[in-house]
C-alpha cells in the first residue's frame, strides 16, 4: 500500500470513530452542544490525576460569570461572608455561572460555601471540589431546554449532595469522579417548584465511601441513565446505583419508592457498571 492509501485509510478510521461516538452520545439522548462535549473524550479506563493548584485566591463574595471563565487551575476558597463549609441551606456561592457560561480549570478548596451555581445552562469544565461544602455545584434554571454539562473533573467528601439539580432541564455528567460522599446528583427532593428532569451519567469514577450514585423522582417523571460507571472499592455492592423518590413541592422528606434498574426511570444494565 502506498503512504498516500495508508493515509485515507487513517483518515477513514477517524471519521468512523468520531462518528461511532456522536451515534453513542445520541443514543443517550445528548445532543447540540452535548454531542460536541460527549465527542471531545477519550474512553477513560481509569480517574485523570488530580492537578495541582497554581496559585490560591481568596473569595469574600460571590464571583458571577457570563461569558467563558478559566481559572488556570488556580484554587479558590470562600472567606468572610463565603467562609463556611457546613451543610446549612441558603449560603451563596463561590461562582455564578449565567444563562450559557463557561467555568473552568478551577480547583474549589475549603471553605466551599455553596460552590456553584448555574442559572441556566451552563458548562463545568476540568473544576475540582477537594472538600464539598453545602453542595459542589446546584443546577436552576426553569426551562425544560435547559442543558447543564459538567464534563472532567470531580470532587471529594461531599457529606450530603454533590451536585443538586433544582432547576429544568438535562444534567449531562461525563468523565467526573466522585469519592466519599453522599449522593453524585440528586434531583430535588422537596423543591417549592418541581420540574421533570432527565439525568445522563457516562464515563465516571466513583470510589467508597458513596450513599448512592444517582437519585431521582419518578412521581415527576424524572429519569437517570447511567453509561460506563467504574465504582472502586465497593466489592459488596452496598452504594446505591439509581434511587427512585416520591418528590413533593412542600418541603416534606421525600419517600424513597425503589432502587436500580427499571427500564423506565433507572435506565441501565449491569454491564453499564464495572466493580475495581
Amino acid at each position: 500500500m502506498t503512504a498516500r492509501a495508508e493515509q485515507r485509510v487513517r483518515h477513514r478510521r477517524r471519521v468512523t470513530r468520531r462518528r461511532a461516538v456522536i451515534g453513542g452520545a445520541t443514543a443517550l439522548g445528548i445532543t447540540g452542544a452535548a454531542i460536541v462535549t460527549t465527542a471531545m473524550l477519550s474512553s477513560a479506563g481509569a480517574a485523570s490525576a488530580w492537578p495541582t493548584a497554581t496559585g490560591k485566591q481568596a473569595v469574600s463574595s460571590t464571583i458571577k460569570v457570563s461569558g467563558t471563565y478559566d481559572g488556570g487551575n488556580k484554587e479558590f476558597y470562600g472567606s468572610g461572608a463565603l467562609g463556611g463549609d457546613s451543610q446549612d441551606e441558603g449560603q451563596d456561592p463561590v461562582f455564578q455561572l449565567a444563562d450559557g457560561a463557561v467555568l473552568k480549570n478551577v480547583i474549589i478548596g475549603t471553605p466551599a460555601a455553596d460552590g456553584v451555581h448555574c442559572l441556566g445552562s451552563c458548562t463545568i469544565q476540568n473544576v475540582w471540589w477537594t472538600d464539598v461544602g453545602e453542595d459542589a455545584a446546584t443546577f436552576k434554571g426553569k426551562s425544560s431546554s435547559s442543558v447543564y454539562t459538567v464534563y472532567g473533573g470531580g470532587a471529594k467528601n461531599g457529606a450530603d449532595k454533590v451536585l443538586q439539580f433544582n432547576g429544568a432541564g438535562k444534567l449531562v455528567v461525563t468523565k467526573f469522579q466522585v469519592a466519599n460522599s453522599g449522593k453524585l446528583v440528586r434531583s430535588c427532593g422537596n423543591c417549592s417548584t418541581q420540574y421533570q428532569r432527565t439525568v445522563i451519567i457516562n464515563d465516571v469514577d466513583v470510589t467508597a465511601p458513596m450513599n448512592s450514585i444517582v437519585g431521582i423522582n419518578s412521581n415527576y417523571g424524572d429519569t437517570a441513565a447511567l453509561r460506563k460507571v467504574r465504582i472502586h472499592g465497593d466489592s459488596s455492592k452496598k452504594i446505591k446505583t439509581c434511587v427512585r423518590f416520591k418528590g413533593n413541592n412542600t418541603g416534606a422528606e421525600p419517600t424513597e419508592v425503589g432502587t436500580g434498574p427499571d427500564g423506565t426511570s433507572c435506565k441501565f444494565t449491569a454491564s453499564d457498571l464495572t466493580y475495581q
